[in-house]
């Protein structure tokens, strides 16, 4: 599968990597299967990541640097 929408360049101006890309479009996606409200009105994807990265090429989810590091002891 190929990501066309939203392209890969606005998004990546978002973060800083693919890797952080992928960790945070995969959480916010499990978030909105949860029942998280959404942050947009409309989407063009049905799919929970397709939405997910529609926000984060918004601006309206963004890595927050406070939890960013990974605690590997718990």
């Amino acid at each position: 599968m190929r990501i066309t929408y939203p392209s890969i360049d606005k998004l990546l101006s978002r973060v800083d990597s693919r890797y952080s890309l992928s960790v945070l479009a995969a959480k916010r996606a499990h978030e909105l299967e949860a029942g998280d409200p959404p942050t947009l009105e409309k989407f063009k994807c049905d799919k929970a990541v397709g939405k997910a990265l529609e926000e984060i090429a918004a601006g309206k989810v963004t890595v927050d640097p406070a939890h960013a590091e990974v605690n590997l002891e718990d």
